[in-house]
């Protein structure tokens, strides 16, 4: 069993033993309380963790499963753990390091959410969480500078860097479609240019090579991860049962018009659909759900991505507080707090189901072809895309932390960011210390300033 290998891997004087499934375990449940920061301040930090730290899995082995991530629809670096969490401990690996992703922020957000349609807005969270932003800020400044080392290897790829950059933050061009015109073009340049392109390396075994990471560049694949038609079908099968059956039976108990349903509905629908993160698919869920659903309404929808944004787990979370105000306006028989709670439950299962079963179904496929060469220069101009897309949300953040609209510079996030991104880049600060420091400061400074 992998969680029980002891096979150990040396490089010098250093040696690596595979982590234990309790290990491992231990890891996926601190990082659900500790992923803040979006997508891109949660990838810096299973990078930092998992890769610089823990060496459970070497630089280009992540970059390969965060680019296929990069492709699905649903939160990437909820995927992503999926991802790791399965080539280290097979199916329940991937399952734990899922679920551990979103469930702290789960009952984190469903408190929030009841404080908010109790008592309204809580000034000591709202500072917490002023001392956070900055902190998170120097992390994904950090995660931008960590990727692109790895990822830019020549001027070919700043290029393309520079272009997904700019496509993003200036022409606003849809993130998938950046993503498979990079693609495209690593995949066509692979053919008339291959040393400007083939630049994520360690692809397929090499003799005698030395292993610097647990899952290494040099080595095969676990045998676990080889596809399987029989597999496939058992994934498609299990998966798709969980994510429907519930559904089916809430619509034979309450009938299809109840919300509880409709959410069960709409929100399987936005699962399938959620190409390019939440920012991309916030529109559509907002217009259906305030102006067709009449779930909330525009500033509650408002002030839930703000509470989404504030815990840790993905920022697509923000669906579990419109699956919570759906129940507590249309409770439907239930009493408000009830049908809030399955409304926030419906939702929040049948957004991060599907996830499972994209990666469960298509990682074995991707691990087979770790080792080809034209998905590799693919997946390598991809790469350096993601580092341009990372640097425009690390540049809309940062406006948006130390510029508040209409406050002008906020002095007390540029000290506060300025010193964590220091400490993070030059002392090596824990990711922990640094969070929890950060919302220390905040609550502490806004207790001060009255």
């Amino acid at each position: 069993m992998a969680d029980s290998m002891k096979n150990q891997k040396s490089e010098g004087s250093l040696t690596l033993s595979h982590p234990t499934f309790l290990e491992a375990f231990k890891f996926w449940v601190k990082l659900g309380f500790i992923s803040f920061g979006g997508p891109t301040g949660q990838i810096a930090i299973m990078h930092t963790e998992l890769v610089e730290k823990k060496k459970w899995i070497s630089d280009n082995r992540f970059l390969h499963a965060l680019n296929y991530c990069m492709l699905l629809p649903g939160p990437e670096a909820q995927q992503l753990a999926i991802y790791v969490g399965w080539l280290l401990h097979r199916t329940w690996g991937g399952i734990v390091a899922g679920a551990f992703f979103v469930i702290p922020s789960m009952f984190i957000l469903w408190a929030l959410s009841y404080v908010y349609v109790t008592f309204g807005t809580v000034p000591w969270v709202a500072a917490i969480f002023y001392g956070l932003k900055p902190a998170v800020l120097a992390i994904v400044a950090g995660a931008v500078i960590r990727i692109g080392k790895k990822a830019i290897k020549n001027e070919v790829m700043w290029a393309l860097a520079g272009l997904a950059f700019v496509a993003i933050f200036f022409f606003k061009i849809p993130f998938p479609i950046i993503i498979l015109a990079a693609a495209l073009i690593g995949y066509l340049g692979g053919k008339v240019w291959k040393e400007k392109f083939l630049v994520i390396g360690g692809h397929g075994a090499k003799p005698g090579a030395q292993h610097s990471t647990v899952i290494s560049d040099e080595a095969e694949s676990p045998a676990h991860t080889k596809p399987s038609l029989i597999r496939a079908v058992k994934v498609c099968l299990v998966c798709g049962l969980l994510w429907w059956v519930p559904i089916f039976l809430l619509g034979t108990w309450l009938g299809r018009g109840h919300a509880l349903i409709r959410e069960g509905l709409f929100f399987s629908q936005a699962a399938m659909v959620t190409f390019g993160g939440a920012y991309a698919v916030l529109p559509y869920v907002s217009q259906q759900a305030v102006e067709t659903h009449h779930w909330l309404n525009a500033g509650q929808m408002l002030d839930g991505l703000g509470l989404a944004e504030t815990t840790p787990g993905p920022l697509i979370m923000v669906l579990q507080f419109v699956g919570f105000l759906g129940g507590w306006n249309q409770p439907g028989g239930f009493s408000p707090l009830l049908a809030a709670t399955l409304g926030a439950l419906v939702t929040t299962w049948v957004t991060f189901v599907p996830c499972f079963l994209w990666i469960f179904l298509g990682a074995p496929h991707i691990e087979q072809l770790r080792g080809n060469e034209s998905l590799t220069t693919a997946l390598s101009a991809v790469t350096a895309a993601v580092v341009g897309v990372v640097l425009n949300l690390a540049v809309w953040f940062g406006w948006h932390v130390l510029v508040p609209e209409g406050k002008g510079l906020d002095w007390f996030a540029v000290a506060v960011s300025t010193v964590a991104f220091a400490g993070i880049i030059k002392w090596k600060w824990d990711i922990i210390p640094v969070v929890l420091g950060a919302g220390l400061v905040g609550l502490v400074y806004r207790m001060l300033a009255g």
